[in-house]
């Protein structure tokens, strides 16, 4: 107890600056800028300037995430947020397209029924146009100037929206204004719009009379958009839906039409433009089922009239080459690509009209001509890529009678990687915008040894004794790799590393996260936020790319991921590795971990909020909420028939959210001490929970006893839009949420703001309230049942919303806390001093020196952000949805990770580093100093032992 209040006398004397070192800052954190699994069909290599042969990577991600990437090293160049949600980081629904404008600095998005424009260079928006009658079904870029005066201008775009009826607009480059449109409304469907060097060509599917559709062909004038032609195309045996047709060619000098039936036995292709439709009869020797058939085509109108057709089974592919006549239309075989035992991806590019076809395998990279079957060059990859590719971009460079290429694949998990010649240049993890679940994992045994050590505490003293005596001895199994890596440590400890200082206190720890895709992979902080291992835990198409993990456990050393089926799945900390799999038993609606010890109890949650309490032991005496029909229940162990309560919220109000205390939430001092001397006492229930509930106009949150069901406090705030974010923490005697709501009750005016209402036994100081000095309380029975807290509230006025509440973790809670925000306007997290957002700052007046003391300040309606609670500094942080805290060693140092789309993590001292030297102390100066100090000393012993002597003598 002594060390314990020396240790908080110690944090209260820090001074109260949050601002970290300089040399701390972009070195104790890590950020992933991120955009999502890149879309096969808008990501290309582009020149940004016209003046410069160097190209960079853009992409138009699966989260609506537009990026110009360096291929260089992987750097994102610039990125623009075109529609994923910055507090819920989920997939938009609505198409998403992008195509490059060739021999111009600028790109052009469509997402919705919005179309953009984008300088390829810096990202800067050009013009954007929105319309109003359905989503954009498809662009294209006409590959044509048509000025009279020859003047450069902008290409134009021409976009097909509408979801009854098809609408053609040609889009202004410059400008983006309409210069025409063409509306379709014959029902058809429409489906896609292509372009040639004479006309725009509509796609749409004419329902056939018995079954299937027809391919219809509108063919449109480039200057005006009157109708020209219109043909359909027999499909409708083949064509059963938009699926089968597998390949519309646009911009290119021949476009092709390409679809196949259900049974991948032929092939129909037609040149866009004539009436003629060839058939090809695919020839499969593999002796496996094709499962995949894609066309390869450039789009480029100088390019060869080529394209290649890639077949795929299970195991083994192959692609045959062809060629279109332009005269005659006519297609023709030009060559065939041998059948091999793997999966591979293609990749067109061209270089003015010549045209290549990039083979890319696990094994090998090969690129060949699309005008011989010759191998113009073969690359082995320079070290084993365990995933296969989705697909490819490809750029080829002749260099006399060589070539060189580099290619960007994206693999299985989402991530993306660039391949020159083989050799791998860089790697993007992401797969992490795909994260649903995260969890702190221990690597340096503190974990095993809590556990150790809580064996002892509930054994006998002799079996205690013989436990520990075992622990030792099998401690010494790890001595001569200790004593071999000794010089080492003491050398390292020489030279300011964040890896050898600090691993050893808590922060070298790993973050487990699955991903939808059906990942888990873990994230070490000490090496700069790198992925340390990643596990295939289930099949990419067993989970429909929607992977529904409800929980991540971590103990002893495994990670056990929970899936709403009832399965699950455990893999080694260490090195990922699956240790076993569990069988679905049924879908859950959650799974609550109970906290006990050192390993947590997993309680499945089942419909209508049942919880499966057979794992919980018969003696406990437990007590579970969970959640129903917008309603809460709470279950005890000992009678799971029925459950103990029910709270539902009023009619017309909704559940939105729940918060409890987290899993570590210490509490290094029972009271608050004013600056009189005098003790407020904190109200501490560990089995507080808070509800948020809205309505209409409304936001309602309740402070529940989770043990009793009993409504503690509860507070409802009007004018509320809940269309904005509302987030809420939860921590020790106080809880906090932010909102958009009226700022006065006469509504005159509305704002975002954040609450914060702190709990105390009774409003007297140095009184314990109704509970007296009781040792023991019952949350059940009403005489000595929860009593209601006093609850002192303040609300702040701050400049922008916060999507993600949490709080700062430490490992005995004497450090001041912190709240984690994000801000999604800003892009930003932020972390508020607990001191800011006390609710007892005075009103009206300035402190008086008791208030002072306990480190009190005038109350200000407006609550100003700080730059220095910035923990990202000036990085831009999108898209986060969760904030995890975890305590370390040293209780002055909390670790932080966000994820969301980007994944952000950091250390912070919220009282500053009180329990760990500094960057600026000197360890060599120290060594040198005492090695200086003990020269000193036997050089000036022996004059001294002499003196003494003589002086004896004298006297």
């Amino acid at each position: 107890m002594r060390l314990q209040a020396a240790s908080l006398l110690l944090a209260s004397l820090v001074p109260s600056s949050l601002a970290i070192y300089v040399d701390e800052a972009y070195h104790i954190d890590y950020h992933h800028a991120l955009l999502g699994t890149p879309k096969e069909p808008s990501t290309f290599f582009h020149q940004p300037s016209t003046s410069s042969a160097a190209s960079l990577l853009y992409t138009l991600s699966e989260k609506n995430v537009l990026g110009a990437v360096n291929p260089k090293d992987g750097a994102i160049v610039w990125r623009q947020n075109l529609g994923v949600s910055a507090a819920t980081a989920e997939d938009g629904d609505e198409p998403s397209l992008l195509r490059a404008v060739d021999g111009e600095d600028s790109v052009v998005s469509a997402v919705g029924g919005k179309v953009a424009s984008w300088g390829a260079f810096d990202g800067k928006l050009a013009w954007e146009k929105r319309f109003r009658d359905g989503p954009i079904v498809n662009l294209e870029i006409l590959g044509l100037d048509e000025a009279a005066d020859q003047k450069k201008v902008a290409k134009d775009s021409v976009v097909l929206s509408g979801k009854q009826n098809g609408i053609v607009r040609r889009l202004d480059g410059g400008s983006g204004s309409v210069k025409w449109d063409y509306v379709d409304d014959s029902g058809d469907v429409p489906f896609q719009v292509s372009a040639s060097q004479t006309a725009v060509y509509y796609i749409s599917l004419q329902p056939a009379m018995r079954k299937g559709y027809k391919i219809k062909v509108t063919a449109l004038e480039l200057t005006t958009g009157h109708l020209a032609k219109q043909y359909t195309l027999s499909s409708e045996t083949e064509v059963s839906s938009a699926d089968s047709i597998i390949f519309v060619g646009a911009n290119a000098i021949s476009p092709l039409v390409v679809w196949t039936d259900s049974a991948w036995k032929t092939i129909k292709i037609n040149v866009i433009g004539t009436r003629n439709v060839h058939t090809i009869d695919v020839e499969n020797k593999s002796g496996e089922d094709i499962e995949k058939i894609e066309v390869h085509a450039p789009h480029a109108l100088n390019a060869e009239p080529h394209f290649l057709i890639h077949y795929a089974t299970r195991s083994k592919s192959w692609a045959e080459v062809y060629h279109t006549d332009l005269k005659s239309a006519a297609i023709s075989k030009a060559y065939q690509l041998p059948v091999i035992g793997e999966r591979s991806v293609f990749a067109t590019s061209n270089k003015d009209a010549n045209v290549y076809f990039t083979r890319v395998t696990k094994t090998e990279i090969s690129v060949v001509s699309s005008a011989s079957h010759g191998i113009l060059g073969r690359w082995s990859p320079s070290k084993r890529i365990n995933e296969g590719a989705r697909h490819a971009v490809s750029e080829v460079v002749a260099r006399g009678s060589t070539y060189a290429v580099r290619y960007a694949q994206v693999l299985e998990s989402g991530d993306w990687m660039l391949v020159r010649n083989g050799e791998v240049e860089w790697s993007r993890p992401e797969t992490l915008t795909e994260a649903v679940a995260a969890s702190w994992a221990d690597v340096n045994g503190g974990e095993t040894l809590a556990h150790e050590l809580e064996v002892e505490g509930h054994e006998s003293l002799v079996g205690a004794y013989i436990h520990r005596l075992k622990r030792h001895a099998k401690d010494l199994e790890r001595l001569p790799a200790w004593l071999q890596e000794l010089p080492v440590r003491v050398l390292s400890s020489f030279v300011t590393s964040e890896g050898t200082d600090l691993s050893s206190f808590g922060l070298g720890k790993l973050v487990i996260v699955a991903t939808r895709k059906g990942y888990v992979l873990a994230v070490d902080y000490m090496d700069k936020g790198t992925v340390a291992w990643k596990t295939k835990a289930v099949d990419f198409e067993a989970v429909n790319d929607d992977w529904k993990v409800k929980a991540i456990s971590v103990a002893h050393s495994i990670a056990t991921v929970y899936v709403e089926d009832g399965s699950y799945v455990m893999v080694n900390v260490s090195s990922g590795e699956i240790v076993e799999r569990g069988e679905p038993s049924g879908p859950l609606e959650s799974i609550a971990l109970i906290p006990s010890g050192a390993t947590p109890i997993a309680v499945r949650v089942q419909a209508g909020g049942v919880p499966d309490l057979s794992s919980v032991s018969v003696d406990s005496n437990t007590f579970i909420v969970t959640l129903d029909n917008g309603g809460v229940l709470g279950w005890n162990s000992a009678n799971i028939a029925t459950p103990a309560w029910k709270f539902q919220p009023p009619n017309g109000q909704k559940l939105i959210h729940a918060t409890t205390r987290p899993h570590n939430d210490p509490v290094a001092s029972i009271g608050k001490v004013l600056g009189n001397r005098s003790v407020l006492y904190k109200y501490l229930n560990p089995n507080l929970a808070l509800l948020t509930a809205v309505g209409d106009s409304t936001a309602s949150f309740y402070l529940l006893d989770a043990v009793s069901g009993q409504v503690l406090h509860s507070i409802t705030q009007t004018g509320v839009d809940t269309s904005q974010p509302i987030a809420s923490a939860l921590s020790e005697n106080w809880f906090a949420y932010s909102l958009w709501a009226d700022v006065t009750d006469t509504s005159e005016s509305k704002g975002y703001q954040l609450v914060i209402s702190e709990l105390f036994e009774s409003p007297i100081p140095n009184d314990r309230g109704p509970l007296g000095d009781a040792a023991n309380y019952s949350s059940i029975h009403t005489e000595t049942g929860p009593q209601s807290p006093h609850v002192i509230s303040q609300a702040y006025i701050i400049p922008e919303p916060i999507s993600t509440m949490a709080v700062s973790q430490t490992r005995q809670g004497i450090t001041t806390k912190q709240l984690l925000c994000s801000l999604p306007s800003s892009n930003a997290i932020i972390g508020i001093p607990r001191r800011i957002l006390d609710p007892r700052r005075p009103m009206g007046r300035e402190a008086t020196a008791n208030e002072a003391e306990e480190g009190l300040i005038k109350y200000s309606p407006v609550l100003d952000f700080d730059g220095r609670w910035f923990l990202t500094h000036a990085r831009e942080v999108i898209g986060v949805r969760e904030i995890e805290s975890s305590l370390t060693l040293l209780e002055s140092t909390s670790l932080v990770f966000a994820y969301g789309l980007d994944v952000f993590g950091t250390r912070i001292h919220p009282s500053q580093a009180f329990d760990i030297l500094g960057k600026g102390f000197s360890k060599v100066q120290l060594v040198l100093t005492v090695v200086a100090l003990g020269i000193g000393v036997a050089m000036l012993a022996p004059m001294a032992r002499r003196k003494q002597v003589d002086m004896k003598w004298k006297s």
